[in-house]
């Protein structure tokens, strides 16, 4: 998400040039490359218009600190007005209510609206240890009711029965009084979606919600429909008194559009963003970390969450005790570190969110791909435990059958192992010179190293 933006802002403030202090003549040029770089990524007009004139307003006539430079000083108005853009902070669900908590999501068809409600369910069950029911009111579409029965058991959570014939409001009512009667802190109501906004559609959910009194109403909205995005969720807090936005598919909208246009066109707060298909791909929105992003300064805060959520500590201590006795880095080990990489996102996901990841050439980011890592797991997995602990064990003959066992070829199994061996070479720095010896290695590897034979390079 925002990879053009990013391109473009990053170039656009590179350009910036003034004395001691930002004038309107030294930023006149640069204002309108931020304009046609918001209008290219979708953000919706009046929205590009505000944000112009604010960062116009706060910048012109601003004497410069002594500690940075007008660039730097124009850069951190820009984040700042980013941030005033999407929201000050994150703001988290209110649950503080009676429970059960009732939580409505809205939205049109084809959005992600059940997932995103399994999603939900998951965070809030894992992160805020609630108990959690969730419950499919689309009485027009009984596969979204079986759909949501097979999340809710996917990630652990209780689905509470429906069918086409029963009404909305019955269904939700009836939901509600087992909440309450099994005491459960949170209820989850999944609505019908449709493919255009109707006025029957409005009227249903209207009534629903007088009916359940929601503490959260959250409209649920693909990001890939850009400024679209904006305005459906403005025709839907018209009728409804939305409390929040959950923003699906970030992941394929390279533009960022409808993140940097809801809050201004809604004046509701974007909640959550759905990141991914995997059940565990919801994540909190963070505006100063989002805008961060954008300039491409990365989002080192939330690449620590996924670490912390994501990294299996007991695995992690143990790999930390076999460094400091100095046993070396194996197979196994280097299997462990890939299956983790894949359950932070991969490796691309992990690298968005480091600082002037932006700045790497597109050979490079190219050649960062995850298929690659999903292939080597396969190879680690097709060898036995001895190989695994004995690389030098892996032969002729052991590395054809290691290929047939992958569906992969000699020359991957070979390429691989070459990989592995620049990995253990790595890691052995990093047991001489700490963190500093693995840092200074690792940039050797994003240099020249990555294009064909490098730890990305295919």
């Amino acid at each position: 998400m925002f990879e053009n933006l990013t391109d473009r802002l990053s170039s656009t403030l590179k350009n910036i040039s003034g004395k001691g202090r930002l004038t309107e003549d030294n930023i006149k040029e640069t204002l309108r490359e931020v304009r046609m770089a918001l209008l290219e990524a979708d953000v919706a007009l009046p929205v590009v218009r505000e944000f112009v004139k604010r960062v116009k307003e706060n910048a012109v006539g601003v004497e410069v600190s002594k500690s940075l430079t007008p660039g730097q000083e124009f850069i951190k108005i820009v984040q700042a007005q980013l941030e005033a853009v999407m929201g000050d902070a994150n703001e988290a669900l209110d649950l503080a209510a009676q429970p059960p908590a009732v939580v409505l999501m809205a939205g049109l068809q084809g959005a992600g609206k059940t997932t995103s409600v399994g999603k939900l369910a998951k965070l809030l069950t894992e992160r805020d240890k609630k108990k959690v029911l969730v419950v499919s009111a689309d009485v027009y579409r009984p596969a979204a009711i079986k759909q949501l029965e097979t999340l809710a058991e996917s990630v652990g959570v209780e689905f509470f029965p429906s069918s086409a014939d029963q009404k909305p409001i019955d269904i939700a009512n009836a939901a509600i009084d087992h909440a309450k009667k099994k005491f459960f802190d949170v209820l989850i109501v999944d609505t019908a979606g449709r493919l255009a906004i109707d006025e029957d559609m409005m009227a249903e959910i209207q009534s629903l919600h007088t009916a359940i009194k929601p503490v959260e109403t959250l409209f649920v909205v693909d990001a890939m429909t850009g400024q679209d995005a904006a305005n459906t969720a403005k025709a839907f807090g018209d009728a409804l008194p939305l409390t929040g936005v959950v923003l699906t598919k970030v992941d394929g909208d390279a533009r960022g559009g409808a993140a940097l246009s809801v809050r201004h066109i809604t004046g509701k707060p974007i909640k959550f963003l759905g990141i991914g298909e995997k059940t565990d791909a919801l994540e909190p929105f963070h505006p100063d970390r989002v805008a961060s992003r954008i300039l491409g300064m990365g989002d080192v805060l939330s690449l620590i969450e996924d670490l912390q959520k994501n990294v299996d500590h007991e695995k992690a201590e143990q790999l930390a005790k076999k460094f400091k006795q100095k046993k070396g880095f194996d197979l196994e080990d280097f299997r462990e570190q890939l299956g983790q990489m894949q359950n932070m996102g991969g490796m691309m996901g992990m690298l968005d969110k480091l600082p002037g990841m932006n700045k790497l050439p597109d050979n490079v980011k190219g050649n960062v791909d995850d298929k690659v890592f999903k292939q080597m797991e396969a190879m680690i997995s097709s060898m036995t435990m001895k190989e695994r602990h004995n690389p030098d064990l892996i032969k002729g003959s052991r590395k054809k059958r290691i290929a047939a066992g992958s569906g992969t070829q000699v020359q991957d199994v070979n390429r691989m192992l070459k990989q592995f061996t620049q990995m253990q070479k790595m890691m052995k720095k990093m047991q001489k010179g700490g963190m500093k010896g693995m840092m200074r290695n690792m940039q050797g590897m994003m240099g020249g190293g990555m294009g064909g034979g490098g730890f990305f390079g295919r």
